[in-house]
Parts: C-alpha cells; sequence; structure tokens
C-alpha cells in the first residue's frame, strides 16, 4: 500500500459521493443562478468521473512527480471509452434508428397487443438482447431513443420512469451474455479462460434471456395505462420541418459501418478512422440526416475515460476481496461490488487470479453482470442512457438513490436466473 494508492482510493470514494449527490448539484444551480453554470456542469452525471480523474492526475502530479503521473494515464487502456462513443453517434443515427422503428413495427403489429404497449415491450426485451450482437453499448443508445418519447416524458409517473429505467439498464447489462464479445465483463476474461460464444449462450445466455423477458414483461404491465397511441412513434419536434424518407442506400452505408464499428471494436485506430468516413457520409446526404448526437457520446466517453484511471489504481484492495471469497459468496460480493466500481474492471481483476474454479468463475461474471444496472457506473453503457434519458426525469436530472430503487427488483430477478435455473 502506497501514498499514492491510499489517495486514489480517497479520491474514488470522493467521486462515488459526487455520483450520488449529482442531482443536489441541479437543486443548488437553480437556488444560486450566478454560479448555476458551475453547478449545473458539477451535476453531469457524465462529467463525475472525468472530474476527478483530473484532481487525481493533479495530485499525483505534487505526490509523485509530473513525469509519474502522465506515465500512468498514457499507461491507461483508452479503447472502450473510445469505442462506446464512436457506437453510440452511429447508432443513433437517424438512417439506423429509422430502420430498426420499422423493423419493431412490423414486429409490433403482429403480436396481440396494443401496437403501443408492444413496441414498449420490445424495447425492453428484445432491444437489450440484440447487443448480443451490435454489443451493449449500441443496444443501450437504441433502446434509449425510442423509450424516450414512450416512457420518459411528461404524464409517467416519476417512479415508474425510474421503475422502466432500471429494467433497462439491467436488461442490457445481462441482455449482452448470449456471446463473449458484446458485454465489457464478459469480454474481460473470454480469452483468457477461453470461453467461446456458445459457451455464454449455454451457461449464461439463456438464463438471461429468460429473466429479461420477466422484466420486461413486469414493467410493460404497470406501464400499460400510462401509453397512447401518440406516443408509438418518434416524431419532429414542434417546429422542425420532418426530414425526408431515408433512401435504402444510406440506410445500408449506415448499417454497414456500424457493423464495421462492432467488428473492429478493439481496434481503435481502423474504427475511429471507419467513423471519420462516416461523419463525412453524414455531411454529404444531410438532408437525410438528424443532428448526430456528438455532445452526448463525447460526455459519455469523458465518464468513461475518467473511470478508466480512477479505477485503475483500485486493484490494491478489490483483488484481495475478490480472491479470497468462497463462490456464493463471490457472486454476492460481485453484485455489491459492481454497484460502486464498473463490472468489466471487477471481471478483468477476476481474470488476473489463479486457480479459480469453474463455479468461482460463473460466480463472478453472474454477480457482476446482475448488478450491472444498480448504478450508472456499474455498467459501460449505463452512461449513455443517462445522456439520452435524463431530460425526462424531474430537474433533468437521474438521482442515484432513485436508480438503485429502480433496478433493485430486475436485479432480483437476473440474480435468481443466474443461480436457480
Amino acid at each position: 500500500m502506497t501514498t499514492i494508492q491510499i489517495i486514489s482510493a480517497i479520491v474514488f470514494g470522493l467521486a462515488l459521493i459526487h455520483t450520488f449527490a449529482a442531482k443536489s448539484f441541479e437543486t443548488l444551480a437553480q437556488r444560486h443562478p450566478r454560479h448555476g453554470g458551475l453547478l449545473h456542469l458539477l451535476g453531469e452525471v457524465e462529467v463525475v468521473f472525468g472530474f476527478w480523474a483530473f484532481i487525481l492526475i493533479i495530485i499525483m502530479a505534487f505526490v509523485s512527480g509530473g513525469d509519474a503521473a502522465i506515465e500512468y494515464a498514457e499507461s491507461r487502456q483508452y479503447t472502450e471509452p473510445l469505442f462506446v462513443f464512436v457506437v453510440m453517434v452511429v447508432a443513433a443515427s437517424r438512417p439506423v434508428l429509422d430502420a430498426v422503428q420499422r423493423l419493431l413495427k412490423g414486429v409490433a403489429r403482429v403480436m396481440p397487443l396494443r401496437t403501443e404497449l408492444a413496441l414498449v415491450w420490445l424495447g425492453l426485451a428484445l432491444v437489450p438482447l440484440t447487443g448480443s450482437m451490435i454489443t451493449e453499448p449500441a443496444a443501450m443508445t437504441l433502446a434509449a431513443l425510442m423509450l424516450a418519447p414512450q416512457i420518459f416524458r411528461p404524464g409517467i409517473p416519476e417512479w415508474l420512469k425510474y421503475g422502466a429505467l432500471g429494467v433497462l439498464f439491467v436488461n442490457v447489462s445481462i441482455g449482452g451474455t448470449l456471446t463473449s464479445y458484446a458485454a465489457p465483463p464478459v469480454l474481460m476474461v473470454a480469452t483468457t479462460w477461453n470461453w467461446d460464444s456458445a459457451y455464454m449462450a449455454s451457461h449464461f445466455g439463456w438464463k438471461a434471456a429468460i429473466a429479461v423477458l420477466v422484466n420486461a414483461t413486469g414493467v410493460s404491465i404497470l406501464l400499460r395505462k400510462y401509453l397512447h397511441s401518440n406516443t408509438s412513434d418518434i416524431k419532429p419536434k414542434a417546429g422542425e420541418v420532418e426530414a425526408p424518407k431515408v433512401p435504402l442506400a444510406v440506410s445500408l452505408v449506415h448499417m454497414i459501418v456500424l457493423a464495421g464499428v462492432v467488428a473492429l471494436a478493439h481496434h481503435p485506430v481502423l474504427f475511429f478512422g471507419l467513423f471519420l468516413f462516416f461523419l463525412g457520409f453524414v455531411q454529404a446526404y444531410e438532408r437525410y440526416q438528424s443532428p448526430l448526437i456528438l455532445k452526448e457520446g463525447l460526455l459519455v466517453g469523458f465518464f468513461l475515460g475518467g473511470l478508466v484511471v480512477l479505477g485503475g489504481m483500485q486493484q490494491w484492495w478489490l483483488q484481495p476481496i475478490v480472491s479470497s471469497l468462497e463462490p456464493l459468496a463471490l457472486f454476492f460480493g460481485a453484485l455489491g461490488l459492481t454497484a460502486i466500481t464498473d463490472n468489466a474492471a471487477l471481471t478483468y481483476l477476476g481474470s488476473l487470479i489463479v486457480g479459480m474454479t469453474e463455479e468461482a468463475k460463473y460466480m463472478l461474471v453472474a454477480g457482476a453482470v446482475a448488478g450491472g444496472g444498480l448504478t450508472v457506473i456499474a455498467n459501460a453503457p449505463n452512461p449513455a442512457g443517462v445522456s439520452l434519458l435524463r431530460r425526462g426525469f424531474k430537474d433533468e436530472s437521474i438521482g442515484a438513490v432513485g436508480l438503485l430503487a429502480g433496478a433493485l427488483l430486475p436485479t432480483a430477478v437476473a440474480a435468481l436466473a443466474f443461480l436457480a435455473l
């Protein structure tokens, strides 16, 4: 245990407290308009970990020297933050969103439910499960944009919005476990433990699918009386001119780019180069586009980058906890620790432990993905969901306590599925 490790743990703790108190900064911004801009900035959940990461690097420069601080910052792996930023922007583009909507509307029309209720159920069940193919961040982006005008709007009780948000976050976290490459916590151990997609589908995927369906069905039943037919479409805002229909060729290019980004997820130079081509293509066919969510994507990338910097210094106290627990205790330990640290970081630490039994490996990953909806930082796609949906909540801010309460029941369903099935 070194001085800088102790300091990093303290800074990490302050960042967690700041995360839970972020909604309070929005209230203070209204009470003190003179400093409202700064307080509003500090109330942005996506800013929290990036802000405290800068604080840690500054302190590290004073304690260990500037060269050591720079060396540490440059030693971190930022592929995931870059990937989440790129995949968010591409997946949220109008041609991709329109194509997915048309597909889901076609499915909704043949279901024995009201169309608007069927669309909500599909957005909370089917879309999170597609995260196993298009990656969890892309699934979160698509689901959030589709559900925003249906659930996260005036007229829906605040407690029910948090319940739906909890279901969405949990379902995305476990919905990516049908394959070995789409969920960050699985990706961290798949190569080391030789877990391929067939292994994931047979040990995790089918159990996760059952939990996803149960969670989505339960919250859809609660939402059914608040859904109206005029919320089944994503329509332009008042004063906006509806864009022309997207040609098939433009939609195909967007889909190919999205597929390419997913396929190159571990090669930032390549997927970022493809992204630059995408930006040029969007500009060339601007009449078929909506504004790209660059700001939201950058904020999420900033959040995850900060988490990488802060989380990289927590191994000294996290790994002894993980390595000392028996399998069942490891499941609940991972479930709890996921609430205060990224679940991918947790499973990565587990992959460093030599001699883990197959049961212990299963319990670690199951607990990590089951707890992925408890907080904003629990799973990499969660900040994307917060960024896209927070305007639908009171004060345009999502409270950490409300999210925790909304995620408790769907988390319990996921945990039961992984333990009992």
